[in-house]
């Protein structure tokens, strides 16, 4: 406290501490006028500038009043290094949170440009806060005459003594860690994995991967889990892939008449049904002498992974009715039945 109470000193701080509250609001309002400006725009570093502003713009007009008031209320000398110690570690504390939304702001706004607009990750926006807030952290305790030398060597064995107890923990994060660097997956892919989950690729985070099956359901799989099984990424080397359909026909069929009445089917789905590709040739490829008929596989291009149902159910449809209207024969498995005494049609052949 002042040596003496001062009316004069009290009155002036307090409209320094109003000035500072008007000046906060003012603030306040302009950065989120510019904020919501920035939101209009594609370019996404203006964003993240403005949410800075918006972020800082009331606490450190506070406490910048605070410590004029401070000084205009002529506190004495202890005091007065009190309230500057603990306005200094609130304004690093302050200027830290700011930093890491903006840091991880930027790290997430990278990984968007890098990886396309599906991306959700947040493993590295995690991480980035952490190591952010962390460094304020000390920064704080060093500002306030805490020697932070003995900690950083506690935190060492502590660390060393933690990294032993979450061994499942930390696997899992340095696996998140190299799926993302090796590019193995990423948000937006299509994967299946050797133990039966499939799904589209939602978010990694510190610990899990998140996954979209086509039921829309969430699967949680451990991050550690991709380094010991065998995964399919069907969105890899590109998304576009190639779909098998596989049919028969009558063994009495022409085979040359069948060729033509699919791949015209076929180029027309591609032509008409969306997620097909439609410069892609349709193919087909007779294989097996099978017992109820002559099978084949279609080959047709589709844009993704989960375009096949559409493309399939398009297809089949339009098959059926050109084979019916061109005569050709789909054959049904056919079994013969021999009762007890009667011949097979091989050994009656043989013995006449």
């Amino acid at each position: 406290m002042p040596e003496s109470l001062d009316w004069g000193r009290v009155i002036a701080a307090i409209a320094v501490m109003a000035a500072a509250l008007v000046v906060a609001v003012v603030l306040r309002v302009l950065s989120g006028r510019l904020n919501k400006r920035a939101g209009d725009t594609r370019w996404a570093w203006d964003d993240l500038a403005a949410r800075l502003l918006h972020d800082l713009a009331v606490p450190l007009s506070l406490l910048g009043g605070a410590w004029i008031a401070a000084n205009v209320l002529n506190l004495k000398h202890g005091t007065l290094r009190v309230t500057a110690e603990v306005l200094t570690a609130a304004t690093i504390i302050i200027v830290s949170l700011a930093c890491a939304r903006l840091i991880a702001g930027i790290v997430t706004s990278i990984a968007l440009a890098r990886q396309g607009v599906a991306a959700n990750v947040t493993i590295f926006a995690n991480i980035t806060r952490v190591v952010v807030l962390g460094v304020g952290m000390l920064v704080m305790l060093q500002s306030l005459g805490v020697s932070i030398t003995p900690l950083l060597g506690a935190l060492g064995v502590g660390g060393l003594a933690v990294a032993l107890a979450l061994q499942d923990t930390l696997a899992n994060l340095f696996a998140g860690v190299h799926v993302l660097a090796s590019k193995t997956i990423e948000p937006g892919d299509y994967i299946r994995l050797s133990s039966g989950q499939e799904g589209y690729v939602v978010d990694i985070n510190w610990r899990n991967t998140s996954i979209r099956t086509l039921s829309d359901n969430i699967e949680v799989i451990p991050n550690a889990r991709f380094s010991d099984t065998i995964l399919t990424n069907y969105h890899r080397p590109a998304q576009d892939m190639s779909l098998l359909i596989q049919a028969r026909v009558a063994y009495g069929s022409d085979l040359e008449h069948v060729e033509k009445v699919v791949v015209e089917t076929g180029t027309e789905v591609m032509a008409e049904v969306e997620g097909a590709v439609r410069e892609a040739e349709t193919l087909v490829r007779f294989h097996t002498f099978a017992e109820s008929g002559i099978e084949f596989t279609v080959i047709l291009r589709i844009s993704e992974f989960g375009e096949q149902f559409r493309i399939k159910h398009e297809f089949y449809k339009r098959l059926h009715r050109r084979f019916q209207a061109e005569g050709i024969d789909i054959p049904f498995p056919v079994r013969r039945v021999l009762l007890p005494g009667e011949p097979a049609p091989g050994l009656a052949a043989v013995d006449r």
